[in-house]
């Protein structure tokens, strides 16, 4: 009998041991959320203080905008992609979909620095304007964003490499970085709604 409640009782103290790392990063993006609102609240204000300078629906190209938000979303398919993978324990294909959301997270900055450094020549810079200032900070914020979810996508392929079985652990870190991936692009259709489409009406 003793045996015999020994080993449910194990089993049920390791599961409450690693819920709370998925729950501590809800906590996280709730901070997060407050961010990002304070800044959209921030965009709200500033958004017709041009002092003179030009305004979004001069500077904002909706073809590239349009390319930006395929990458980030088709990103979040693959990622989704790569989880059915490690439900199923196919580390192989789980490394791969990881790849193709690095490579489309990565095109996605690219576009996002090409833009800033585009604006930045024309004389569009943070310093323009309110307006400039808070559409860097805002849209660099959730760039930033996005490049750390890409070093922690090439931190567990790293981790994935050479293993056999995804242990309870490295599934935690996957649905982490799921949450944080997903919620990224929540942000980005608000950003490309508000920011750049209001902007350009």
């Amino acid at each position: 009998m003793a045996h015999d409640t020994t080993v449910p009782t194990s089993g049920h103290d390791e599961h409450h041991h690693e819920s709370p790392v998925v729950f501590g990063f809800w906590v996280y993006l709730m901070t997060d959320c407050i961010i990002f609102g304070s800044l959209f609240a921030a965009f709200a204000v500033l958004r017709n203080q041009f002092n003179g300078g030009p305004s979004g629906h001069e500077l904002f190209e909706l073809s590239g905008l349009g390319l930006e938000t395929a990458l980030l979303l088709v990103s979040s398919i693959t990622y989704g992609f790569g989880m059915i993978a490690a439900h199923k324990n196919e580390i192989s294909k789980v490394i791969m979909w990881l790849g193709v959301t690095f490579l489309l997270g990565l095109g996605f900055v690219g576009l996002e620095v090409n833009e800033f450094a585009h604006m930045i020549h024309e004389g569009a810079g943070p310093d323009r304007s309110a307006f400039l200032s808070a559409f860097f900070t805002l849209v660099s914020t959730h760039g930033l964003h996005v490049t750390c979810g890409l070093i922690w996508i090439v931190t567990l392929i790293v981790q994935l490499m050479g293993t056999t079985e995804i242990p309870e652990r490295m599934m935690n870190k996957l649905t982490c970085l799921s949450l944080f991936w997903h919620f990224l692009d929540i942000v980005w259709i608000c950003v490309f709604t508000y920011v750049y489409l209001a902007s350009m009406i």
